[in-house]
């Protein structure tokens, strides 16, 4: 099947498959746990090797897909080493960020060039951020790896209608090979990615959805609107942060996804709140992608106004969920106040 690359993709979920179950064999499992912290929402230690059967799928993939896009899997599999380091024995936070920006910029200038500064700096910072929100939303069973599926899947399909092939066959694997990581990652799941996933998966989010711009596949606000509830959970999340002069570099639980899962909604009511906004959002940008400017301009304002209102229902029902808790530590301080005396 030429026109959906299929090769590239069925060899990306095979090898991603069987990387996965040597990962969840009595000694895998064993392997860069992750505990639960005090920020964690998961209660027992999973592994967070997923990444590396991600990769190697996708490398499989690339193998055999038609060339053309050889930097960008190449600066993502340095991404993914990096990562892979960091998530054996944490890295330093600006070295992290240092090496995202380096892969951003590389890619940056091997494509378009350095000749106009305002548009170099606003793509590496363009890719190195969803580099970033990537690893920063991957928090939840099945959220990254659901946000992988979906988003890729689109670029493949963008890509296959306008005849781009190497950038389909990307597309394709990449969503393969997190489909792959999915079926163990649903709730209740047995691995995470971790930022050897996350990281390359949000770098070549990025970095595939400039090249696809750039090659007049589609424009440049597509793989915004493809991974919004990504980019806008994240990117509120950090502006609510900063405005609050908190320490952004640490971790926390206050992105929207997980207040939904700390007020009750569960891992998986909150993967299907979290698909039902993806799924919406890929197949609107599908739509638009061709439309006419004025309509575009009226569905990208008619897309935010409705992330807008999902995003403040949370912050209403959040709102309500803290005062409720805080009455309730009250009363049960107020409780043990009367039996001591």
């Amino acid at each position: 099947m030429r026109s959906m690359q299929f090769q590239p993709a069925l060899a990306a979920f095979a090898v991603s498959l069987a990387c996965l179950w040597l990962l969840l064999s009595p000694l895998g499992r064993r392997l860069m746990l992750d505990r639960p912290n005090p920020r964690s929402l998961h209660q027992q230690p999973v592994p967070r090797s997923g990444g590396i059967a991600i990769a190697a799928g996708v490398a499989a993939g690339v193998a055999i897909a038609p060339g053309g896009l050889s930097a960008c899997f190449g600066m993502a599999g340095a991404l993914a080493l990096l990562s892979l380091a960091d998530d054996l024995v944490t890295l330093p936070t600006l070295l992290r960020l240092a090496a995202h920006l380096a892969a951003a910029g590389a890619i940056v200038t091997i494509e378009f060039g350095a000749g106009d500064p305002a548009l170099f700096v606003g793509l590496v910072l363009a890719i190195a951020w969803y580099a970033n929100l990537y690893n920063f939303m991957d928090g939840s069973d099945g959220l990254a790896g659901g946000m992988a599926l979906i988003g890729f899947g689109a670029y493949a399909w963008a890509a296959q209608q306008a005849g781009h092939a190497p950038l389909a066959a990307a597309g394709a694997l990449l969503a393969a090979a997190s489909l792959a990581f999915l079926l163990f990652n649903f709730h209740p799941a047995r691995l995470f990615m971790g930022d050897a996933g996350s990281v390359p998966l949000g770098f070549l989010a990025g970095a595939l959805g400039v090249l696809g711009w750039r090659d007049g596949v589609w424009p440049l606000w597509f793989p915004v609107l493809v991974f919004a509830p990504f980019v806008g959970d994240a990117t509120l999340t950090l502006l609510k942060r900063l405005l609050r002069r908190e320490r952004v570099w640490r971790a926390h639980k206050d992105h929207y996804y997980q207040r939904l899962v700390r007020m009750g909604f569960g891992h998986r009511a909150t993967a299907g709140i979290e698909y039902t906004a993806m799924a919406g959002c890929a197949a609107f940008a599908l739509l638009l992608r061709q439309a006419a400017a004025g309509v575009q301009a009226g569905g990208l304002c008619a897309a935010a106004l409705a992330l807008a209102a999902v995003a403040l229902w949370i912050d209403a029902r959040w709102a309500r969920w803290e005062r409720a808790a805080r009455a309730a530590r009250a009363a049960r301080t107020a409780g043990s106040g009367d039996a001591a005396t």
